[in-house]
């Protein structure tokens, strides 16, 4: 139905236009739409593909091509995008000249519109990327000039991620995009510029901050983050959901975008190219932000609005106070990372980020199914208070404007609003235009306006998604209604289906891992999306009036966030949820072409239902891998299994077996996530005990993954509580799972099954009490530990006739004492030694012929920066007649034997 067969308003058309006329004779001009529509039945007929018109693509190509141009131009200098520029606009001028060579109105029109889209996408980016090469502050960022400057926030303060580092974890700073408005030198005159960058403060300068990388919300209205309310602190509990909360006072997150500081900072340049950030503005000291310039009218309003829906999510279960602000306003602040992964692994990422789904939900109470959104029968609130379709119209527009102030103006934030503005323009004209159309239009303002996006992976994936719901979408599900499968259920597979098939080789780029279970995540967690968005929404506009409303409004939302939640943690706890997949655009290439192959078969095996039967069945087994099935196709883990050394990178993480589904854990590793799996690969279930034999990140910082799903007895560390924020970490998430904690000390001996153990080091806190008759000076001296890995919890393991010394960090000093302790005449010629430190250079000689291992396992990264292990170490082990094996070249490794029988098996 063309926009020139429609009245300007459907809501005013005359009655006799839906009246039915006699059929037209043979031969006749085709029947009416008046006719096709009454025959149907329906006042306006249904909505059938061959009533309307060819899909519009005249848009597409400009839209392109001002994309690439876009993305290509902002590095460019100005004299290459004053050729692109000066060239395009020769080329249209010429244009005209076309007509002789016989080219058609249609395809010069076509031309010039791709020509003076580019000519405008490289003036853009070339203005843009001139941004950061002008002025004072590229020149001063590579001096490292120290500047007092006047920044304008351009984004909401956050958190940068936890990330383990050796034996630490890196420190926390606050990472706030700015743009620099005015900067001094010391000594030097003060300059007006505008300039992007990235300022970060110290996590000294920002206050106390949540363990793990996240703290308060950012964004938050003046003081909602500074008045040290309870924020939800970082590192999940046992089961991955935040139950601790712990004060936070920290004034630099709660800056709103717009606001004007004034800092004195050190300059440094950007730590990667190809950014819209200039330098690096780093700002130290304890001082608090001194702000010169208050943030305006509609910032301070949408963070009154945000911080109500905190506010009104504070006594919710974990998981929805979480989750719900990110659904609603795009604010992850209270997401743990464990959380944040389980999305990740399941492709549910796009529903903690605001994006085309909300304002379409949002669009649809205003105006009803799109369908209908131009027709008498509309169904949304705005027919139903008799608002006239313009006046719906510029409602929208309000609405498309504070969804984007409320929500940030983020990739998806933009292209959505964008579309939407577009389509009630039209809505506002009478004219119907497709989606496509809007699409590239919104695309092709927006590279316009701000070409950065065209770098973003978050926008590309936006138009990706969108294009496939578009396209893919309607077509897939036709198909599957017409083999039977019910039109919602249809409709929601295929519009799940296409959106993964096209977004696939990006996330591939981006996380090296294709998701086995994203469509039937995505499926499932759709039914509760639309209800977690509409309550959160409607407790987000009543907070600031009535906040005991707006409470029982997210008390009911929290339902379908939970549910969210429950299906990505389950999803991600599969081990066949994902395959690790080339990282690269050649690796997305590779998956572009290998999806159609995979189509092209699904739908020739649509007609064989006892085929789709077995591909079904071999892709659940894939996925949920049993462990029987996984033993025999694998061969992993090994029958009679005693020890594993999980590869988690530089770090430990050790399983002694303590029968079927039981295990003892000694050490985490420092990635929650690669502990997890080395667990769940071994069918773990139950642990007895979890040693942790000193408190370094690289042992400790993953035990969340060791406890979550877990049955878990007690927790054992050594009384050395150094670094003390990561023994703090330990206690939280021992006492969020309420899980004893208890040191361990030299002469404790435990059984479980077949497995026992004793512990030779450290020595008891306060020395020995002589014996009668004895000469305290003939006791064995301890001297105390210089750091925490002479404190280390050190092991003698027997397991089914085997016996493995586990010396977790120990370094010479220890390794001495130890050697001369009471215990060392049971360390001689064992089967199995845990080489210390991740086999560093500082071993103690004599420790090592003791033990005599007959075989050395090493637990160390891949290219680490330490060089461990130390060639003179592994060279000094197999002299003594050990086999050395080493997790980052063979991997998972796990020990089998008894009865003097020794082997080796890896994963």
């Amino acid at each position: 139905m063309s926009g020139a067969e429609l009245p300007a308003r459907r809501d005013e058309a005359a009655p006799e236009a839906f009246t039915a006329g006699p059929a037209p004779p043979t031969g006749s001009a085709p029947p009416a739409r008046s006719s096709v529509h009454a025959s149907s039945g329906k006042r306006l007929g249904s909505a059938r593909p061959r009533q309307e018109a060819p899909t519009d693509l005249r848009l597409v190509p400009p839209a392109l091509a001002a994309w690439g141009t876009a993305a290509l131009a902002l590095d460019a200098s100005p004299g290459w995008v004053l050729g692109i520029v000066a060239g395009c606009l020769a080329a249209v001028a010429l244009l005209p000249l076309t007509r002789r060579a016989g080219w058609a109105s249609w395809s010069r029109a076509s031309a010039a519109a791709v020509l003076l889209c580019v000519a405008a996408a490289a003036a853009s980016a070339g203005l843009h990327g001139a941004d950061l090469r002008r002025g004072p502050v590229p020149g001063l960022a590579r001096e490292y000039a120290t500047v007092t400057a006047e920044v304008e926030i351009t984004s909401d303060p956050r958190l940068t991620r936890p990330k383990v580092r050796g034996d630490h974890v890196a420190p926390t700073a606050v990472l706030i995009d700015a743009d620099v408005r005015r900067v001094q030198e010391a000594g030097g005159a003060t300059v007006v510029t505008r300039t992007p960058v990235l300022l970060i403060v110290d996590v000294e300068s920002a206050g106390r901050v949540a363990e793990g990388g996240r703290s308060a919300p950012a964004g938050g209205a003046t003081g909602a983050v500074g008045d040290g309310r309870p924020v939800p602190a970082t590192g999940s509990a046992g089961d991955g959901r935040q139950t601790a909360l712990r004060p936070v006072r920290s004034p630099w997150l709660g800056l709103l975008p717009s606001t004007r500081l004034r800092v004195g900072a050190r300059l440094a340049p950007a730590m990667t190219g190809g950014d819209r950030v200039a330098a690096v503005l780093r700002v130290r000291g304890e001082a608090e932000p001194e702000v010169v310039g208050e943030p305006s009218a509609a910032q301070r309003l949408a963070g009154r609005l945000r911080a109500g829906l905190r506010e009104a999510t504070d006594g919710l279960p974990a998981d929805a106070r979480a989750l719900l602000p990110g659904l609603v306003v795009g604010d992850t602040s209270r997401i743990t990372p464990e959380l944040e992964e389980a999305f990740k692994e399941t492709d549910l990422t796009h529903t903690l980020a605001v994006s085309g789904a909300n304002f379409t939900i949002l669009l649809a109470l205003l105006l009803g199914p799109p369908g209908l959104a131009q027709h008498v029968e509309r169904r949304g609130l705005a027919p139903r208070l008799g608002v006239s379709l313009r006046a719906t119209a510029v409602l929208g527009g309000v609405l498309s404007l504070g969804f984007v102030v409320v929500c940030r103006p983020d990739p998806s934030v933009l292209r959505a609003a964008a579309c939407g503005a577009v389509a009630l323009l039209a809505l506002a004209t009478g004219r119907r235009r497709s989606l496509i159309p809007a699409l590239a239009t919104a695309v092709l303002l927006l590279v316009l306006y701000d070409p950065w996006l065209a770098r973003s992976y978050g926008f590309l994936l936006s138009v990706v998604a969108t294009g496939a719901l578009l396209t893919l979408a309607p077509r897939w599900s036709a198909g599957l209604r017409r083999r039977g499968v019910p039109p919602r259920l249809a409709e929601a597979l295929a519009a799940a289906a296409a959106a993964q098939a096209l977004c696939a080789p990006v996330v591939a780029v981006l996380s090296a891992r294709v998701s086995l279970v994203a469509v039937p995540c995505n499926l499932i967690a759709e039914f509760a999306i639309a209800p977690a968005t509409v309550l959160g929404f409607a407790a987000l506009a009543t907070a600031p009036m009535a906040m005991p409303v707006a409470k029982a409004l997210a008390w009911c939302a929290h339902w379908p966030t939970e549910w969210i939640a429950e299906v990505a943690r389950t999803g991600a706890a599969l081990p066949g949820a994902g395959v690790d997949w080339p990282g690269s655009w050649a690796g997305a290439a590779l998956l572009a072409a290998v999806t159609p192959a995979v189509l092209l078969v699904g739908r020739r095996l649509l007609g064989h239902p006892w085929w789709c039967g077995v591909c079904g069945l071999v892709l659940v087994l894939v996925v949920v891998q049993p462990p029987p099935l996984t033993r025999v196709v694998t061969g992993w883990p090994p029958p009679g299994w005693r020890l594993v050394m999980c590869d988690v990178g530089q770090g430990d993480a050790m399983v002694l077996a303590a029968g079927e589904g039981s295990g003892v854990v000694v050490d985490a590793g420092p990635d929650p996530q690669l502990v997890d799996h080395c667990l769940r690969s071994l069918g773990i279930t139950r642990i007895p005990l979890v040693v942790l034999t000193h408190f370094h990140a690289d042992h400790v910082a993953g035990l969340p993954g060791v406890l979550r799903g877990r049955a878990v007895g007690a927790i054992e560390t050594t009384g050395f509580e150094e670094p003390a924020d990561q023994a703090a970490f330990v206690r939280r998430q021992a006492a969020a799972r309420r899980v004893p904690v208890r040191r361990a000390a030299a002469g404790e001996q435990r059984r479980t099954g077949e497995l026992s153990w004793q512990v030779v080091w450290p020595p008891p806190s306060q020395p020995p009490t002589p014996p009668p008759g004895s000469h305290p000076h003939l006791l064995p001296a301890h001297p105390a530990p210089e750091g925490p890995n002479d404190a280390s919890v050190a092991m003698l393991v027997r397991s089914s006739g085997l016996r493995l010394l586990l010396l977790g960090d120990l370094e010479p000093p220890a390794q001495r004492a130890l050697a001369r302790s009471p215990a060392a005449e049971a360390l001689e010629s064992v089967d199995v030694l845990k080489v210390a430190h991740h086999g560093s250079a500082y071993q103690d000689p004599g420790l090592i012929r003791r033990a005599a291992p007959r075989l050395a396992l090493i637990s160390c990264g891949a290219d680490n920066r330490y060089g461990h292990p130390a060639p003179g170490t592994v060279a000094a082990l197999r002299a003594g007649g050990a086999a050395v094996l080493r997790t980052d070249r063979d991997g998972a490794l796990a020990v089998v034997g008894g009865g003097g029988e020794l082997r080796v098996a890896r994963d």
